[in-house]
């Protein structure tokens, strides 16, 4: 059970029926009509088709007027700003801004202050969540102590006190030797290790990609092909010790290839990307706006196509929001000054409509890489429309256009390259444990 759901016990209805709806189950692929009925914090009964569900006397319905009804999204790579960074973003906030945005739950990365190194603090965390009682807050452990690179952390015992995965978020490991022991360490417990790869002399002061932009725009910047070094390095290792590996935020074609390759040889890779890099190219740096000022630094429109396409034949598993919290000193500076990062709790599914309508994605393989994709790579039991899952779910108005302006923006920090920019579809509720948490 989540550290959240015996906070909700008391709160949830007995009994509720969604009907009138357009289920959307990324997991089995159904997108039609249907009706869900929850009984104490569950689904009962998904029925598809047209006809309401039979629950007890004391049910509950709710008319979804042929609005999209879908699991709620599993955000798998977030920044709160606490413990250490509470004037950024609290857990309240961050859970807040993801209510909002139809995120029913999300990871935390270990670069806190001080660090997910250690059992105490993954336990910390999640004890310290489980008050907000809004959306679920999951761990990442840190794969070496204070995320330095040298020290291999205790991969079993966090595991145990609940980490998900484990990853130095954007730091590399440089040392072989310790990535490699990482890998097998975690292999023996069957733990999920996400690594950045990143070589860090060609990244090391970049803050742009390569090329005739950044060159006009008298930049510091790095080769993109830097990523793939780093990566065939990376899966180099995995194949040295069979571990469960995520080629975490990979941002080129190149890196596509790579792991193309890797999982031909049979090896256990996935891949996640950040949908900052989906929706933006290293054009949007041309203003200086240092709210584009992201790690790894936007790519070519070529690799941002290559990714899309990536989608499209799903070659990648997890799209993340990334969300990093910063304040305007942070960001009020000159581009190279400037912290790089972006918020994207609340406008992660709204990005991701906007890709399906653009690009003529199929939306419910797409919607996998956020619900039932992460939730099979985690080991959550939500993420998807079946018998006895958890009634994280979110209606949506997938059609109707809006404009992101700052006053929209629950976060504490508003560093969003999506704000005054069109952008579809709004949450009309999220339910977590067959709570109604956000409503519209």
């Amino acid at each position: 059970m989540n550290a959240h759901d015996s906070d909700r016990q008391s709160s949830k209805p007995t009994s509720l029926a969604l009907v009138n709806a357009r289920l959307i189950d990324p997991e089995s692929r159904y997108d039609g009509p249907g009706s869900i009925l929850i009984e104490d914090g569950k689904i009962a009964r998904v029925l598809r088709g047209t006809g309401h569900p039979m629950g007890s006397s004391a049910i509950k319905v709710i008319d979804c007027e042929g609005h999209v009804l879908m699991p709620g999204l599993i955000d798998g790579r977030a920044r709160t700003g606490e413990p250490g960074f509470e004037p950024r973003e609290t857990l309240k906030s961050a859970a807040q801004a993801a209510a909002a945005g139809g995120v029913t739950s999300f990871v935390v990365l270990p670069d806190t202050r001080p660090a997910l190194d250690d059992p105490a603090m993954v336990d910390f965390l999640i004890r310290r969540a489980r008050h907000n009682q809004l959306v679920k807050i999951y761990a990442a452990g840190a794969a070496t102590k204070g995320l330095e690179g040298s020290r291999m952390s205790e991969i079993g015992l966090m595991k145990e006190a609940g980490a998900v995965y484990f990853s130095d978020a954007d730091n590399a490991i440089t040392d072989s030797k310790v990535l490699a022991r990482i890998l097998a360490y975690a292999h023996s417990f069957g733990a999920l290790v996400a690594h950045r790869p990143k070589e860090n002399h060609l990244t090391k002061g970049a803050v742009a990609t390569s090329g005739d932009m950044a060159t006009r725009m008298g930049l510091s910047s790095e080769p993109a092909i830097a990523e793939r070094i780093a990566l065939e390095r990376d899966l180099g290792l995995v194949e040295l010790t069979k571990a469960r590996f995520m080629a975490d935020l990979i941002s080129t074609e190149d890196s596509l290839h790579a792991i193309r390759r890797a999982r031909l040889k049979g090896l256990q890779i996935h891949a996640s990307v950040s949908i900052h890099h989906l929706c933006f190219n290293e054009l949007d740096i041309g203003d200086y706006r240092t709210f584009f000022r992201l790690d790894p630094p936007l790519r070519s429109e070529k690799d941002r196509q290559a990714l899309i396409e990536g989608l499209r034949h799903e070659e990648i598993d997890l799209i993340v929001s990334n969300h990093t919290p910063l304040p305007a000193e942070d960001k009020r500076l000159p581009f190279s000054e400037s912290t790089p990062g972006a918020i994207g709790l609340q406008t992660l599914l709204q990005a991701l409509l906007g890709l399906h309508m653009d690009y003529d994605l199929e939306l419910a393989p797409l919607l996998a890489c956020v619900t039932c994709n992460p939730a099979a790579l985690l080991g959550l039991p939500q993420g998807r429309l079946a018998q006895g899952s958890p009634a994280d779910l979110i209606m949506v108005d997938i059609d109707i256009p809006y404009t992101l302006r700052e006053a929209d923006i629950v976060s504490k920090s508003k560093n969003s390259p999506f704000e005054n920019r069109a952008l579809y579809g709004r949450v009309l509720k999220t339910m977590v444990d067959g709570h109604i948490i956000f409503e519209s």
